[in-house]
């Protein structure tokens, strides 16, 4: 079994795609089938089942899913090593970034690093919360940039980038203009939601199944100018942080009077500290300093924490 096998199984597994497999190897499919079929003699089993449409993994191919993937990241670890001897001139950073990086301004903390660090390739992956923390843990990413959703952890550590409080998001006048709401008013509208798995979706959930109330979504989207779309037009109520609905000033935004919840962004790695050399100076730059340890209100209350050493500006997964 090579290492060239697990790379083109792992892309294969991910993109349930021979022809983006391909692609994202920069390989020509009938050499990725190949090696596919190659690695399914070596191993003794059928790993995929092929479709017209998609490739799905069999039970052998979900067993060794995670095993390549641990693999892999440990060839990764022996390259970084080398790394850290002659200095941060070259290697690679993974990163899996939620669809809203825009908030804490991700585009100009790494325009930061790539001038400090030129050498090292930034790759990065959009996926939910949820994803972001299974792969994380399989050590297919460095870091991630995602929702909280587990609070104090012994096995991650984590940097705070923004807290934004949830609130009830409609139509304007739909609640004749109040200013609090109940959750069971709203458990009464139509609702407007995220996919599950996303950061946001399962903090919503967590909070209605505290108060007695079953999550349901009558309108699911999974961008956040559509669902905003929805709500002004009077499709449905959302529950949402308010850095949200702020990028809409026309809708109304109800505090909760059943309690306050936080969103908060997070960047995470895997305790103790990040294990990859130009990971550890990504980590670096997030660390606060001694004049950058609170974290700062926004224009309404919602809080975010600058990054160090850099700016910060006010989709959701």
């Amino acid at each position: 079994m090579e290492l060239r096998q697990l790379e083109a199984f792992v892309a294969v597994a991910e993109e349930r795609n021979f022809t983006r497999a391909a692609g994202r190897l920069h390989v020509a499919q009938s050499g990725l089938s190949a090696t596919i079929r190659s690695l399914e003699t070596d191993v003794g089993a059928s790993l995929f089942v092929r479709s017209t449409r998609r490739v799905e993994h069999t039970a052998a191919g979900a067993a060794l899913l995670p095993e390549a993937r641990h693999t892999l990241a440990s060839a990764r670890a022996a390259a970084d090593a080398v790394v850290a001897v002659e200095g941060l001139t070259r290697g690679t950073l993974t990163l899996g970034v939620m669809q809203s990086g825009w908030l804490f301004d991700l585009a100009g903390l790494l325009a930061r690093y790539r001038a400090l660090y030129p050498g090292v390739k930034l790759k990065l992956e959009h996926a939910s919360t949820a994803e972001l923390g299974r792969l994380l843990h399989d050590r297919a990413l460095d870091m991630t940039f995602a929702t909280d959703l587990n609070g104090a952890s012994s096995d991650v550590v984590s940097i705070p980038l923004l807290r934004s409080p949830l609130v009830v998001c409609t139509a304007d006048g739909v609640f004749r203009r109040r200013r609090t709401i109940a959750l069971a008013d709203v458990a009464e509208t139509a609702q407007v939601s995220f996919p599950p798995g996303w950061g946001v979706t399962t903090l919503v959930e967590r909070v209605l199944r505290s108060a007695g109330i079953e999550p349901r979504a009558d309108l699911e989207v999974n961008d956040t100018d559509t669902l905003l779309d929805l709500v002004a037009a009077g499709l449905g109520t959302a529950i949402i942080p308010r850095a949200l609905a702020q990028l809409r000033p026309a809708l109304q935004q109800l505090a909760i009077t059943d309690g306050s919840w936080d969103w908060t962004v997070v960047a995470q790695v895997l305790a103790p500290a990040p294990v990859n050399p130009a990971a550890r100076a990504l980590w670096a730059m997030l660390s606060p300093g001694p004049s950058d340890a609170s974290v700062a209100s926004d224009r309404r209350g919602s809080s975010h924490r600058t990054p160090a050493r850099g700016t910060s500006r006010t989709n959701a997964n």
